[in-house]
Parts: C-alpha cells; sequence; structure tokens
C-alpha cells in the first residue's frame, strides 16, 4: 500500500493492415526490441524530467539544493545518459489469459481487499501482505499500522478528480472500436463472444462439495416458503418415549 505509480499496459500481438484485407502478427515470441525499447524510454523520461525542472516543478533540499541551477542539473544527468537503462520483458508464465484475468482485477478493486484485513482494533489495523523479497511460505506476512497511517496509504490509491482508470487506443478507441474488433475477429477467424442476455447455462448447476470438491447429489427438494423439519431432538423423543 506504499505510493508506486506505474502503468500497465495491454497490447496486441499484431494490427490489422492499412487496406482492413488481412491481420498482420508479429513475430513469434518477439513483440518489440528490448534495446531499442529501453533507449526509448530513457531518452523519453530525461526529455520530462528536463521540461519539469525548466518549468520550476522539481524543489531540491539539503545536498541537493546546487541542482535547482540547470547547469548543475544536467552535469547531473549526464552519466545517467550514457547508462544503458534495462526494460525487463519475460513471457507470462501461465499465457496471455492469465495476464488478463489479473489485470481485469487489479483495475476493479481498492487498494487492499477485506480478504487480508485481519483485525481494526484502538491500537491499528493489522492485514497481511506478500514480501516479494522472500520466497514459499514466509511470502506472506503480516502489517500492523496505525489507524492514520493506513487510512493515509490507503488514500494515496484513490484517483484524483477527473483521472481515467482505463484508457483505451488503437483498436479500442474512438467511436470505431465496435467495428475495428468485428474486423479484427473476423480476420482471425474468432468467434464473438455471446451477448449480454444469451449466456449458456451451465449443463450442472449443482454446486461443488467444500470438502472434496465433487458434485453434490440432490436427496429433497424443498417448496418455496417451506421450512425443512431439523431432526428431533434427543429430549423430545425421551418424552415421546416416556409413558
Amino acid at each position: 500500500m506504499t505510493h508506486h505509480p506505474h502503468v500497465h499496459m495491454i497490447v496486441p500481438g499484431g494490427g490489422i493492415a492499412p487496406d482492413g484485407k488481412r491481420w498482420i502478427c508479429s513475430r513469434p515470441a518477439f513483440l518489440l526490441p528490448v534495446r531499442v525499447l529501453g533507449a526509448l524510454f530513457r531518452r523519453l523520461f530525461l526529455t520530462r524530467l528536463l521540461q519539469l525542472h525548466d518549468a520550476g516543478r522539481l524543489a531540491f533540499f539539503g545536498r541537493l539544493v546546487h541542482l535547482a541551477d540547470r547547469r548543475a542539473f544536467l552535469r547531473y544527468l549526464a552519466p545517467v545518459r550514457k547508462k544503458r537503462w534495462v526494460v525487463y520483458a519475460k513471457p507470462p508464465f501461465a499465457g496471455p489469459e492469465a495476464v488478463l484475468a489479473y489485470l481485469s482485477r487489479y483495475t476493479h478493486r481498492v487498494a487492499i481487499s477485506n480478504s487480508r484485513l485481519i483485525s481494526f482494533e484502538q491500537r491499528g489495523v493489522t492485514f497481511r501482505y506478500k514480501d516479494y523479497r522472500r520466497s514459499g511460505a514466509d511470502r506472506q506476512q503480516v502489517m500492523a499500522l496505525a489507524a492514520d497511517e493506513f487510512i493515509r496509504r490507503f488514500l494515496l490509491h484513490v484517483l484524483p478528480s477527473g483521472f481515467h482508470r482505463i484508457r483505451h487506443y488503437g483498436l479500442l478507441a474512438g467511436t470505431k472500436r465496435k467495428d475495428s474488433i468485428e474486423l479484427a475477429r473476423k480476420l482471425l477467424a474468432v468467434v464473438p463472444p455471446p451477448e449480454d442476455g444469451a449466456v449458456e447455462e451451465p449443463s450442472d448447476t449443482r454446486p461443488p462439495c467444500p470438502c472434496c470438491g465433487g458434485h453434490m447429489v440432490v436427496i429433497e427438494t424443498f417448496t418455496r416458503w417451506q421450512q425443512p423439519r431439523a431432526p428431533p431432538s434427543a429430549t423430545s423423543l425421551i418424552r415421546e418415549l416416556a409413558p
């Protein structure tokens, strides 16, 4: 729940040709040149950083006060421009479906889910978190924070007014999004998902057993608004058997 601004982006592995008659796929196991992407990110990051400095939107304190001067700031950034910026890229472990499922949960949840909260007392809030520096069972850790600090960290994840959580570009942007997706499915020979209200019912509606996971067996069905009778208690049996 610390301040960690970042962006998740989904990029399709191809696109529609300019003539709209074919789908152009990227090469297998390759989407972008990592070294070129690292150099591009370095240039854009340092350019925007210098623009913030020129606009007076960067503040320096203590031993860094001298960086308020533009020449000193440029000298400070000079070694960084010569270093190689590494862009970490790897294929997902469980495939793209797992990435989409993760991001769909990520974009529609708050800073912390209720299942991670352990207790809330006068001393503070106790909750579970993942320590990615550990492995195995030790990754799950417990943290206790004062109530005001917990609220401060939680509010760091509240979006500013007018901020869009999700933005769409390319195939998903603009008023032609529906037509573009339909054309992409046609070119890729992909069956569109069922429309709202046309979801197929599962063949087996019985809930799984909470213990073994097998299918539950229906042994009796009760009429609506009819309370099922509980088994007789031991005391009632004694009364019935008593003379």
